[in-house]
């Protein structure tokens, strides 16, 4: 096992070096350019000959006078030996500090999310294999279709929208840090953590529901309802485990999915977290900003991924890492 931990570290290097290269690129594709925001912000119009004075002004200041290849050659080098990951080109705040602060939010939405799907997800899904054909598995199947069916973007939307219209009530825009007021702060993601977690859940009940029914089909299984055991001890003790292997699996590919879903959400209900600063950067074209978030971001797929793959070795004993 300690083995397969250290190649899998060592084999992120070089992902996190060509996601970092992608990245870097990309960002400087987006349509517009900084500088010229920030000329215009002082009132020029890159008409006359001091506008392109402050322009290559700015662009010395910034760095942004040199070949690309020579901007992510010190930006990669920053990362690599003092773990910098750039300076705001507008606040000149470093990017790290932005991210710090602003992480811990995504994470508690992206938690909320995640948990809230688990206890949707789970229950209904157990219930409508070992259920299958009933009432309750078509309410469920029902459920789970409309779950996916409808965008976190639409849901957040009308959740804002509505309650504001009709009954005067909306969500709360400045935030509720948890050591302050526990209890307002999960009041706060209680709807957008629900919201983020029902597209996930839909999917997941669906996934559970099929893997639950092949598993229950199996040849131990039906040797365990004839030694006379009980349903919650076949389901829950011997179908269950071998059912969750395929859904840890889609669990981990959920997670980009997640931060996603975040990122509009953080938007619509005013939550200062990762993904609102990432619209505000690239509305700003904050290139080092961008680059920093999408790269943290890299960074926590990958260890998500690792643990799902070792949540496999304690899953399922036939699974063994060398």
């Amino acid at each position: 096992m300690r083995n397969y931990i250290i190649r899998r570290v060592i084999l992120i290097i070089p992902t996190l070096l060509l996601a970092s290269l992608a990245i870097f690129i990309v960002t400087r594709l987006i349509p517009g350019d900084v500088i010229t925001q920030m000329v215009a912000e002082g009132g020029g119009t890159l008409s006359r000959e001091s506008d392109e004075a402050t322009r290559q002004m700015i662009e010395q200041r910034l760095g942004l006078d040199v070949p690309i290849y020579v901007q992510f050659g010190r930006w990669v080098t920053g990362i690599v030996l003092h773990g910098d990951l750039g300076t705001s080109l507008w606040r000149d705040t470093p990017v790290t500090k932005e991210i710090l602060q602003r992480f811990p939010i995504t994470l508690e939405l992206g938690i909320f999310g995640m948990v809230t799907a688990m206890i949707i997800s789970f229950p209904i899904g157990i219930y409508s294999a070992i259920r299958q054909d009933s009432a309750g598995d078509y309410i469920g199947r029902s459920f789970a279709i409309a779950c996916m069916a409808a965008p976190a973007f639409w849901v957040g939307t009308l959740v804002v929208v509505f309650p504001s219209v009709w009954w005067g009530w909306s969500p709360s825009i400045d935030l509720i840090p948890f050591s302050e007021d526990p209890v307002g702060n999960l009041a706060q993601y209680a709807i957008p953590g629900v919201i983020l977690g029902m597209g996930t859940a839909g999917l997941n009940m669906r996934y559970l529901r099929t893997t639950m029914l092949e598993v229950l089909r199996q040849d131990y299984i039906r040797t365990a309802w004839s030694k006379g055991l009980g349903e919650r001890m076949v389901v829950m003790r011997h179908a269950l485990k071998n059912a969750l292997l395929p859904v840890i699996t889609l669990v981990g590919l959920q997670i980009p999915v997640l931060i996603g879903g975040a990122v509009i959400l953080e938007q619509i209900f005013c939550l200062p977290g990762m993904g609102r600063l990432l619209l505000d950067s690239a509305r700003a074209r904050d290139y080092t900003i961008i680059s920093g978030l999408v790269l943290t971001m890299a960074v926590a797929i990958l260890f998500v991924n690792l643990v799902i793959d070792l949540a496999y070795a304690y899953l399922d004993p036939r699974v063994q890492y060398r």
